[in-house]
């Protein structure tokens, strides 16, 4: 049994979807108990919880899609994830003016749909009429997390930001901040298109390093005068990456998320055809030779939080197709629901860059912790039985045509993998059971939300100011 904390040999009994006991020897309940599980030559693992995907909701078209990605979820031993409710994911006009409204129509969308438990993050567009008076209605309803983005037609200023930034610092919640600098990609960008570059590889060199890492600082300075906590999702780079942690060395209650993408990944994939390139075109692209490294070693020492799929279940005869067009008009995103546990256990577990508690801290205590899943995200008595067993020996080759998801391809393609789930339980239910589903349709629940609150400083107090309260 793996915990942040430490592993042991233990049994665990679970009643009620509830864990109720962790023992070395709880032989004397066999006799009476329901089913027993022998485990024996496995890991005991919590379920990850993957708090950044892009799921899309059921549609007329596609009734499947939303249940598909959370079996694809299941398949990979994740047992809660949170999603985002952005325009793409099957949102209306009217959700992007209204987080209530957007709040309500995700709720219907999903209720009953889904095989593990789910929750939201609300996103926050420059359509919204008043974003922060909405915020007590949404945390009442157990949503105290919500996203702003710097770029794209989604895109919200830096006042509307530090306004969010402090508003959710007053009513216990967090806000996700997207941190690619506009002007700087919309400049580069430009440039590409104008001397006809437009193949997918130029979408790399359209948002280097800088242009996150200069956003990344801006996002903290609005932070850290709004007296707020942050939240940096998919950081991708060592330059955006020492802002985060010259941020924390201050005390400051920055946190930040990266991908298995940026940790087994390099720009080297764009260097393709056309079409091959286009399945990797993920924002922040593809980084460079060292990158990987720089953010494993962000991981092993605490300065990124955990790591989070970003998962988009894009296709390439759908949304990957418009390659042909030009760089900037493909769908920015690639799936990875069911592959997230496999590969950060491979490439890192398994070739030494991490520890395998610091892998459970990583995927499932700290998201858990940090996003107020208060039942979630660790093996201990009165949390939900959110169980996986991996076995860490077992070897395979990510193949699409394996997987579950709403894609239909996978930018991992051939990549071996080490260590396998065999069995993923949500509350005490298999879902998963033998490598076979054995879930149904609508076992998962909607997870309401409440977060601890962060101290503003987490030393105390800065420089000048006097003590914070």
């Amino acid at each position: 049994m793996v915990r942040a904390t430490g592993s042991l040999r233990s049994d665990v009994a679970v009643e009620g979807g509830v864990i109720v006991a962790i023992e070395p020897d709880l032989g004397g309940l066999v006799a009476g108990a329901r089913e027993v599980v022998d485990a024996t030559g496995l890991l005991v693992l919590p379920g990850v919880v993957d708090v950044h995907t892009h799921t899309r909701v059921a549609s007329d078209l596609e009734p499947d899609r939303f249940f598909r990605d959370s079996v694809a979820a299941a398949f990979g031993g994740t047992t809660t994830f949170l999603a985002f409710n952005n325009p793409g994911t099957g949102s209306s006009p009217a959700a992007a003016r209204s987080l209530i409204v957007g709040l309500r129509e995700w709720r219907a969308a999903t209720d009953a749909d889904s095989a593990v438990d789910i929750a939201l993050s609300l996103v926050m567009t420059a359509a919204a009429a008043d974003p922060i008076a909405e915020l007590p209605g949404a945390i009442a309803a157990g949503v105290p997390t919500f996203k702003a983005f710097m770029v794209s037609e989604l895109a919200v200023d830096d006042r509307t930001i530090l306004g969010a930034l402090a508003a959710t610092a007053r009513v216990g919640a967090m806000l996700e901040v997207h941190c690619e600098d506009a002007t700087i990609l919309e400049a580069l960008t430009a440039r590409h298109l104008t001397a006809g570059e437009v193949e997918p590889r130029f979408h790399a060199t359209s948002r280097p390093p800088y242009v996150e890492a200069a956003a990344t600082e801006r996002a903290i300075a609005l932070a850290r005068a709004a007296r707020a906590p942050l939240y940096v999702v998919h950081l991708s780079c060592a330059e955006a990456l020492d802002r985060v942690r010259a941020a924390r060395a201050q005390g400051l209650p920055v946190f930040a998320e990266t991908c298995p993408h940026y940790l087994t990944m390099t720009d080297e994939r764009y260097e393709t055809t056309a079409e091959e390139a286009a399945r990797f075109v993920i924002s922040p692209p593809l980084r460079g030779a060292g990158q990987p490294a720089a953010l494993w070693r962000g991981l092993a020492e605490g300065d990124l939080a955990l790591v989070a799929t970003d998962h988009v279940p894009d296709r390439i005869a759908v949304e990957k197709q418009s390659w042909r067009e030009s760089f900037d008009r493909i769908s920015p995103g690639s799936p990875g629901i069911e592959t997230l546990l496999a590969l950060v256990h491979t490439e890192g577990v398994a070739r030494g860059a991490i520890a395998l508690e610091r892998m459970v801290d990583l995927l499932s205590t700290t998201p858990a912790r940090l996003f107020g899943l208060r039942a979630k995200g660790a093996i201990e008595i009165g949390r939900d039985a959110d169980l996986v067993l991996f076995d860490p020996a077992a070897r395979r080759t990510i193949r699409a045509e394996d997987l579950h998801h709403a894609s239909d391809y996978t930018p991992y393609e051939g990549r071996e993998a080490i260590g396998s789930v065999r069995s993923t339980i949500v509350r005490g239910a298999f879902v998963v059971r033998d490598g076979a589903f054995v879930g149904r349709r609508g076992h998962g629940r909607f997870v309401e939300r409440e977060l601890e609150r962060v101290p503003w400083l987490e030393l105390g107090r800065e420089p000048g100011l006097g003590p914070t309260t």
